[in-house]
């Protein structure tokens, strides 16, 4: 049986459709790599594209991404509701079949050298790749974003693992990693008030004494009129999908809020759905097996 690595890259274009295609079809050239999704977002102008392969046909397939990306996203102009350190911002690995955390590590550091010699961009590694405690986490290494990412690295404790000791002058730097899946979900509100959604973020992130894998913040969506809750669930076996959305529910009705829809960006694992529908349902004695597709997946 094949090895298969999921690859999603976050890239700082959500509304040049022209410049989004040619950037994901840069990666879906390479071959042996099936492109699964592509969502953009223009208010946080951004855009996700996971696709999956074999282990070398998807580090490949991530650098020419990059490749793609460099002439077509000047973070000098880029303005977006979402954090950003770069014109391709993050590049996870994730083990999906035959494949361990370990040697997605390897492959995400084979990716990050590549990048860094090819296109002369700084990488920094990032969770289970990364090669200190203080790097682990995402939001250390993007604190300042693009802006104050020159003065950050002034610093020797931001030498980059790969590359110069300065930022890219249009890109900016990459982050680089291996990780379990994340489900990137967004519980939009029925108020055009960013206070109220960043009080609810601040109270359900782990960084705030609140759920211990949900890193949380507050997007206003001006086009819609509303704001949002933009959620990243970096372990969703371990804090599940439906009990922060109960949560976040919960404290938008302490302020005369309802919610008004949710949104997922990009793929998720169907265990993340079941335990939503189990709990909302009821259903006793649950199991994937009730699941028709389920069943016709394992009779192929």
């Amino acid at each position: 049986m094949k090895q298969i690595v999921e690859c999603v890259p976050n890239f700082s274009e959500g509304r040049n459709v022209e410049a989004i295609r040619a950037i994901a079809a840069a990666a879906a050239a390479v071959p042996g790599v099936k492109v699964l999704d592509l969502t953009s977002d223009p208010d946080h102008n951004r855009s996700v594209l996971t696709f999956v392969g074999e282990p070398a046909a998807v580090r490949d397939a991530a650098v020419a991404l990059v490749g793609a990306a460099l002439p077509r996203i000047d973070l000098r102009r880029h303005r977006g509701q979402h954090p950003r350190l770069g014109a391709v911002d993050v590049i996870p690995f994730i083990p999906i079949r035959d494949i361990d955390a370990k040697e997605c590590v390897a492959l995400a550091r084979e990716a990050g050298a590549a990048i860094a010699d090819r296109f002369g961009i700084p990488v920094y590694l990032y969770e289970d790749a990364a090669a200190s405690e203080e790097r682990r986490n995402l939001s250390n290494i993007r604190k300042g974003e693009f802006e104050g990412l020159a003065e950050k690295m002034k610093n020797p404790e931001w030498k980059p693992d790969f590359g110069p000791g300065a930022p890219h002058e249009t890109a900016g730097a990459v982050v680089v990693g291996a990780r379990m899946p994340l489900i990137a979900y967004n519980v939009n509100l029925g108020t055009a008030d960013l206070a109220v959604a960043d009080r609810i973020a601040k109270s359900i992130r782990h960084i705030g004494g609140g759920f211990r894998y949900c890193k949380a913040m507050a997007v206003d969506l001006k086009d819609r009129g509303i704001v949002q809750v933009s959620i990243n669930m970096t372990n969703y076996k371990k804090t599940p999908l439906f009990r922060v959305f109960e949560c976040v529910k919960s404290e938008a009705a302490r302020w005369g809020v309802n919610v008004v829809g949710s949104e997922i960006v990009g793929l998720t694992p169907a265990e993340a759905l079941y335990e939503a529908a189990e709990f909302y349902l009821r259903i006793e004695k649950f199991s994937p097996d009730l699941v028709l597709e389920t069943k016709l997946m394992k009779a192929d």
